[in-house]
């Protein structure tokens, strides 16, 4: 009885290594320690954590309330930061030079990294010197300039360092949309009101004549439309550009396109009171007064928002395509234009339908617009560069 006992005892011994054999050949999946190649839950697969971003957006003259540009790209931090579950003054803030200098500006960017900041976002070409010089003070902080390239403070040496990303935007293209649906929608004395002659309001200011020149040959009205042209020298609104605006529209002048900072402010107060109206710049300024019947925008926030994204899934570093490279932006990716929503576009001739066939041409190439900044642009209509 012993020697069968045993015998059976033998036999189950093997049977249990055969059937083990068997599992790992054929049966593994079955095995917990053995884990499926494919399955997102497998260990040995690499981890890629979301990168440790804390951003910071300094402004230039003005605050992210000035309903342009520093506001334009302060909402798109908001924006990104937000979809990445970020709290302000944790992951995101801002801040605010003590003076209009590139110093301050220098010394501001050092608060907010001394702060914790690994992103920096910087609007305006204001800070084209400024970056130059902290780019390579922090290399491992990885800055976005809107609207400039870094440069000496002498313009003698420009320099773009792997930690920094530039976005420029075709103006042209914006000014352009905004004097052809001026003068489609019924509008012959305009005007512009520039802040400084820097390359950018330049280009708004040509491409705002060259739309309005195209709408005027267009309808055969040329030698019926006319623009005042001004630089103002500033970016800041005052007593003395209201009193120009004022004599402008005293003299006929029946829409403003204001460029520049919050000189729309001082356009607004002399078209309230002669009951005129006005064009804004940057941003959608509707919101701001019934006499703004359009905005010549750029896509400050959507730009900032896809710069961003592309730094963070690249774990916090700019790729190949941003690193010390400067992308220009226009029509074709959707960057400038009008705002079309219906509290917005206060046209009333010209049509949304009208302008997005307009803007279609543009993107896809069968209307070019100069960005010749050098060279007022050849036209049929009149343009007062004297006014």
């Amino acid at each position: 009885m012993k020697r069968i006992i045993a015998l059976f005892l033998i036999l189950a011994l093997i049977f249990t290594v055969v059937a083990c054999q068997k599992t790992d050949e054929g049966e593994a999946q079955d095995d917990p320690a053995v884990v499926d190649p494919a399955d997102p839950a497998d260990p040995e697969d690499p981890v890629v954590e979301a990168p440790a971003m804390k951003i910071a957006l300094v402004t230039d003259v003005g605050n992210i309330d000035d309903k342009s540009f520093n506001q334009g790209a302060w909402e798109g931090v908001v924006q990104f930061a937000e979809s990445k579950g970020l709290v302000q003054g944790d992951g995101y803030d801002y801040y605010r030079p003590s003076e209009d200098s590139t110093e301050a500006r220098v010394e501001t960017i050092g608060t907010a990294i001394a702060n914790g900041a690994n992103v920096v976002v910087c609007p305006g070409y204001l800070f084209e010197d400024a970056i130059y010089t902290v780019q390579s003070q922090y290399p491992e902080v990885m800055f976005l300039l809107l609207d400039g390239e870094p440069h000496t403070a002498d313009y003698s040496v420009y320099e773009t360092t792997a930690n920094t990303h530039n976005i420029l935007y075709q103006e042209e293209q914006a000014g352009f949309f905004a004097g052809y649906a001026a003068v489609k929608d019924g509008y012959t004395q305009l005007g512009f009101l520039g802040g400084m002659a820097v390359p950018a309001v330049v280009r708004y200011g040509y491409g705002f004549v060259q739309g309005a020149n195209l709408a005027a040959t267009e309808m055969g009205v040329a030698d019926q439309v006319s623009i005042k042209y001004w630089y103002c020298g500033g970016f800041a609104p005052s007593d003395d550009i209201q009193i120009k605006m004022a004599g402008w529209y005293t003299d006929g002048t029946e829409v403003v396109f204001a460029c520049g900072g919050g000189i729309y402010l001082s356009a607004v107060a002399a078209a309230t009171a002669a009951n005129a109206k006005v064009i804004g710049v940057d941003v959608d300024q509707s919101a701001e007064s019934d006499c703004i019947i359009t905005s010549a925008m750029k896509g400050l926030t959507v730009s900032v928002v896809m710069a961003l994204e592309s730094l963070y899934e690249n774990g916090g570093v700019w790729n190949d395509e941003y690193a010390g490279t400067t992308a220009t932006l226009g029509a074709a990716v959707d960057a400038v234009g009008l705002p079309t929503a219906e509290g917005s576009w206060r046209l009333t001739t010209f049509t949304v339908a009208e302008y997005e066939e307009l803007f279609e041409k543009v993107k896809n190439g069968e209307i070019t617009v100069s960005n010749d900044t050098e060279n007022p642009p050849t036209v049929e209509i009149s343009v007062d560069y004297n006014a």
